[in-house]
């Protein structure tokens, strides 16, 4: 049975994610979730009809060109999420797809990976459970 995909998130970096937030919120009338990280930094997010957008601050200490080695200001990856995260990762495999990090468990109930995708766009693959 071949995986079925489905659209999860964004990730943006930001040094403003307030301001961020509220692009969305008043743009496309996005609900802006205000939360705290495991770390106990503060974190704002933005839920639009079903899509998060999760908005990660970047401190003005951090360079972060744009760079597809790594991190940059503005979209930092797209998620897709499946069912079987094991599964969909072997039938990539078998049709060629670069992971730059395997599967693993992130926390409970969540395993992640991310494969690079055309130029260098990373995209997470994530099972909830």
């Amino acid at each position: 049975m071949e995986p079925i995909y489905h659209f999860e998130h964004v990730h943006i970096l930001s040094r403003n994610p307030k301001a961020v937030a509220q692009y969305f919120h008043k743009m496309f009338d996005a609900k802006i979730i205000e939360g705290i990280e495991p770390d106990g930094k503060p974190r704002v997010d933005v839920e639009m009809n079903g899509v998060l957008i999760f908005i990660f601050q970047v401190g003005p200490e951090e360079n972060l060109p744009a760079s597809p080695a790594g991190r940059y200001i503005g979209l930092d990856h797209f998620g897709l999420r499946v069912d079987n995260l094991d599964e969909a990762a072997a039938e990539l495999k078998r049709r060629g797809v670069e992971f730059v990090v395997e599967p693993f468990m992130k926390k409970p109930g969540l395993k992640i990976s991310f494969i690079r995708g055309p130029e260098n766009v990373r995209i997470e693959l994530l099972e909830r459970s």
